[in-house]
Formats: C-alpha cells, sequence, structure tokens
C-alpha cells in the first residue's frame, strides 16, 4: 500500500489544526481525522497568551481573532494572585485575548483547509503500524490508510499514544473543581463581600465578573457524582450552598466542566514515524490558561522540522529537536501548575507561603518572571553559548514597510540583515533575505527559524552559512 498522503494527523483541535496548516506552508499532503461530528455543544472562554498572539501574528490570523475576543491586561495569572501587567513587557502584544474556543477551533480548521488540507469529521483512529517506510492506520470501522507520519493531536486519552506505548507518568487528580459561565442573580456588592469571606480559607473558590452580565464560577467538586457525567447547573447550586452558603442565584449557563489536577508527561514525543503533540503529550490544571497556548506552540515547533523531512532538506537531528526543545517547556509548565495549585490550597503551610509570594510579587522582576513564564514569552531553547537573545523567540519589532511579523506569513526562516553585506545564497528557497538598515535591532543581523526563535546573530557570512546548515540543511546547488 502506498502512502497516499505525507501526514496523518489525529485529532483537529487547537493543536492539530495548526500544525496542518503548519505543513502545508511547505506543500505537505495532509489529512486530519476528528472522532467528533459537531463542535462542542458548549462554548468555553479560554485565553490566548502573548506568544500565542505573536504567532497568529506572523501567520497573518491575528486580527481575525481579535475581532471576536477581547482584550484584557496580561496580569494577575499566577495562581490568581492580584499583580497588574509589569509595565513594558517586550511584546507588541502584551495582553491576553479571551475568546470562545470554539471559534478558535473553527478558524483554525477554516485556515488549514483554505491551505489544502483535508479533514474528516466522525472518524478515529483505532491502530497503526509503523515501519520504515511508512504508518498503516486503522481507523474505527476499519477502513486502513497509509501515510508517510503520523501525529497524535487526540487529547489527554490519546489513542495514538495508548497505541504507541508510551509512558504517561505524573500524578493522579486529588481534587476535582467545578467550573462554568453563569449568569448571576444577585447584587455585585453582596457577591464580592462573600467571596471575600470564602477565601480566607479556600482560594480555589471564586466568582469573578466575565461580562454580559455572566460570571466565572470555580468552586469544589466534592461530593459531586461521575467525573464521567457532565455536571448539571444544579451540581453548581448544589456545591454554591455547601460552600458559600448561597447559590448567589445562578442560571442560564453558558457553559459548565469539570477538571481535577491530574498532572502527567508523556515520556517521549515521537517513536519512528509516529509524534506526539498537545494534550496527547502532557495533561495538568487549566490554571493559568496555559494548556491550548502550550499545543499550539507545539505545532509551530513540529510543523516546519516535520515538512523539512518529508522535503529532504533537514539535518540529521532537526525532527528530534522538537522533543528536545518542548518536552522541557511541558515540564516547566507542569511545575508552575504544581506550584499554583498548592498555592490554592486551604492549609496553613500554603496559606502562609501564598501571603509570602503575594508580597514578593510586588516586585517588578518578580511579576515580570512569573508572567513571562505563563505568557511563554520567557523561553529560551539552548542553542549553545551566545548572547541573551540566541534562542529566545524575536518580538515584532518595526522594518522597512511594516512590521517584522507580516514577512513571515510563509513559514519559511529569515535573514534581517543591518548590515547590507549577507547573503541566504542556496538557501533561498528556505530561507528570506529582509536588509533593512533601519530595524529596530541591537544586533548587526539575525537569523530566524520558522517559528521567530534566533538561531543565529552575527555579521559574518562564512559563520552564517554554517548556521544555515545547521538549521536548513544543505544549499540547494
Amino acid at each position: 500500500m502506498n502512502a497516499s498522503t505525507d501526514v496523518i494527523i489525529a485529532g483537529c483541535g487547537p493543536t492539530g489544526a495548526m500544525l496542518a496548516a503548519e505543513l502545508r506552508l511547505h506543500g505537505i499532503r495532509v489529512l486530519v481525522l476528528e472522532k467528533d461530528t459537531e463542535p462542542a455543544s458548549f462554548v468555553r472562554i479560554v485565553g490566548l497568551h502573548i506568544r500565542s498572539l505573536e504567532l497568529m501574528a506572523m501567520r497573518g490570523l491575528l486580527d481575525r481573532l481579535l475581532a471576536q475576543g477581547r482584550r484584557r491586561p496580561a496580569g494577575g495569572f499566577f495562581a490568581a494572585i492580584g499583580a497588574p501587567a509589569p509595565e513594558h513587557l517586550d511584546s507588541a502584544h502584551a495582553y491576553l485575548l479571551g475568546i470562545p474556543q470554539p471559534v478558535v477551533v473553527d478558524l483554525l480548521e477554516t485556515h488549514a483547509v483554505q491551505s489544502g488540507a483535508q479533514v474528516r469529521h466522525g472518524v478515529a483512529v483505532a491502530a497503526f503500524e509503523q515501519d520504515d517506510e511508512g504508518v498503516t492506520v486503522e481507523l474505527a470501522d476499519g477502513e486502513r490508510l497509509r501515510s508517510r507520519y503520523l501525529v497524535g493531536c487526540d487529547g489527554a486519552r490519546s489513542t495514538v499514544r495508548k497505541r504507541l506505548g508510551v509512558g504517561f507518568p505524573g500524578e493522579p487528580s486529588r481534587t476535582e473543581t467545578l467550573m462554568g459561565e453563569l449568569e448571576v442573580a444577585a447584587p455585585q456588592e453582596e457577591i464580592a463581600a462573600k467571596v471575600a469571606e470564602v477565601q480566607e480559607t479556600d482560594r480555589s473558590f471564586s466568582l469573578t465578573p466575565f461580562g454580559g452580565g455572566a460570571y466565572r464560577v470555580v468552586v469544589s467538586a466534592a461530593g459531586v457524582g461521575d467525573r464521567a457525567q457532565p455536571p448539571t447547573l444544579e451540581d453548581f447550586k448544589r456545591r454554591l450552598r455547601a460552600v458559600a452558603g448561597t447559590d448567589f442565584g445562578v442560571h442560564s449557563p453558558r457553559w459548565l466542566s469539570r477538571f481535577g489536577d491530574a498532572t502527567r508527561l508523556a515520556e517521549r514525543y515521537r517513536v519512528g514515524r509516529v509524534l506526539l503533540a498537545g494534550d496527547a503529550a502532557h495533561l495538568h490544571p487549566p490554571i493559568g490558561g496555559q494548556g491550548l497556548n502550550l499545543g499550539v506552540q507545539d505545532a509551530f515547533n513540529l510543523g516546519w522540522k516535520l515538512a523539512a523531512q518529508i522535503r529532504g532538506w533537514a539535518p540529521d537531528t532537526l525532527l528530534d529537536s522538537y522533543e528536545s526543545e518542548r518536552h522541557p517547556v511541558a515540564e516547566e509548565v507542569l511545575d508552575n501548575t504544581r506550584a499554583q495549585m498548592e498555592l490554592l490550597s486551604a492549609g496553613p503551610g500554603p496559606r502562609a507561603v501564598r501571603r509570602l509570594l503575594t508580597e514578593l510579587i510586588a516586585f517588578e522582576e518578580v511579576n515580570r518572571r512569573l508572567i513571562e513564564k505563563i505568557t511563554a514569552i520567557g523561553i529560551r531553547y539552548d542553542f549553545g553559548e551566545g548572547p541573551d537573545l540566541l534562542g529566545r523567540r524575536m518580538r515584532d519589532i518595526d522594518v522597512d514597510e511594516g512590521r517584522l511579523y507580516d514577512r513571515m506569513y510563509r513559514g519559511r526562516g529569515l535573514l534581517l540583515d543591518r548590515t547590507g553585506r549577507l547573503t541566504v545564497g542556496g538557501w533561498s528557497d528556505r530561507v528570506d533575505l529582509l536588509a533593512d538598515a533601519a530595524a529596530a535591532l541591537e544586533v548587526p543581523c539575525v537569523l530566524l527559524r520558522p517559528d521567530g526563535h534566533v538561531a543565529w546573530i552575527g555579521d559574518d557570512q562564512r559563520d552564517l552559512d554554517e548556521h544555515l546548515s545547521r538549521w536548513f540543511g544543505e544549499p540547494a546547488r
């Protein structure tokens, strides 16, 4: 059976859809299989953090998202400690975008389809086998498909990960929490007073205004029945009365959900021709709103590398760098969510640590460090010794006739040259050249990977050629 497509992606959530679109930028044949036939019936609001907004800007998608979302200050994320956003965050998109998750999924899927990806709904991966040439995928209805690679973006209960035999170690849930958006009949002053009273002993409890008359409600799920069943409005009322002594007259839910604090990380992100991304690779509590963002950022890191492998120009270690770069990032996210959950605990020890951290976060540098961690703009991949900018993402700076990210829509590398003396030579089919002496850059030149991370800094052509080979393979003849 010959490979009928280059990559099959299991799951068409934000990670799978984004990966499909990234692969299509390089002409890779992509088939996305999504087990659900219809979008989720509930409209959950998610937050796109700074780094995700930057990546959307790099692909020309940000304006469409901004039109359907609501900007919020980039502060107060860490364990819901009410610190303001730090001043002068190093980004042109230094805010949180609150947006319905179905809008994000629909926009990214539409983007993938318009780019040429094929998406099939109501189709689930049941099994697969791989060999030296590709992967044979068996669907739930018995149909068999062939591709060169398979990527599991099929969530925390990933069939691909389980069939691949990759361990998913970590900690099971200790606590369960109800979260939803509901309208509330009680006066705002009464709500604020009661929340302040309850939070003296239970920091995980909250009712937060969320616009349009709705409140984001977070309350312990203790005693609520089977976790496999979706929570009901009555579940929320009962738990609110038990914790706060009133149900605040909650009604007309927009969405209701339940989550635990399970924390798990896949032992490997790649086995041969099968890879994992998004929730299939990592699971953690939603505190700080990092989950969707982490998955989308996985897709940006993987897309161009997998495309290079298929196109035949990838250096030997390029595809493996997906795991070596993204696995440590997920480890850090798991650790910061563990820390945040501890800070929401009711015990005297966690409450004392929370009071101490509340004092410390008033210092600008502490606040900035935590925000950069959660929003992912503090990530620095290990590219070897060099200036601090090396391995970090390049912010969206002013360049000739516009902005830097506007020049990255095609998903290629980019050499930003302030000297006017350098060239990309035989790599011009993979790397664009922008010669701009007036660019808002404090170094002579930078070489950017397609995901916007700085792969080289300098002004020497021979040194540049070595780094072009490291990241973009041998030059074309």
